[in-house]
């Protein structure tokens, strides 16, 4: 073979395998982990999908999120616990149900959507938390807000997007 001439195939497998890491990726975050340790337990999820000879494409979705639940359950020493398994089942049907499709881009774009309709002073408390990664406590201090006001204003923000994603069918 021409050296010059690059095969087609190792970039198609390169977009599957790409993709498969942001489902994944994806995955985990619903599961409840953080950004970082989503990053290194998808590349774990990877490792062992390769390691028993699994090429990471469009076909092996559920078995690199079974890998990677069950990394996450480990992770945690949670699967020895009843409660945190049933909230990991709790996602795998949620999941099931609303992403598997397509792998969460209908939700997410869905998400935007209710995110967008949102309040700008509630909108900004959600960014600065769950984008951002500051504590509630702090949230209430850049925000003016006292501590039950932060606590008041999540679960409202929360119950707010829970109703729009219903009403889209997103849930």
């Amino acid at each position: 073979m021409d050296p010059s001439v690059e095969p087609i195939e190792p970039r198609t497998a390169g977009a599957a395998a790409e993709r498969q890491r942001l489902v994944v990726w994806r995955y985990l975050r619903a599961l409840g982990a953080s950004t970082d340790e989503a990053d290194d337990l998808c590349q774990e999820a990877f490792a062992v999908a390769l390691a028993t000879g699994r090429r990471p494409d469009n076909d092996a979705g559920p078995f690199l999120r079974g890998v990677a639940r069950n990394l996450w359950l480990r992770s945690r020493r949670w699967w020895r616990r009843r409660r945190e398994r049933e909230i990991a089942a709790a996602v795998d049907e949620l999941w099931l149900a609303t992403a598997e499709h397509d792998g969460g881009d209908e939700l997410v774009a869905a998400l935007r959507g209710c995110l967008d309709a949102l309040q700008s002073k509630t909108r900004h408390a959600l960014e600065l938390h769950y984008h951002d990664g500051v504590a509630w406590p702090e949230v209430g201090v850049r925000l003016g807000l006292a501590p039950n006001g932060v606590k008041t204003l999540a679960q409202r923000a929360r119950a707010a997007l829970r109703t729009c994603l219903e009403r889209r069918g997103q849930r």
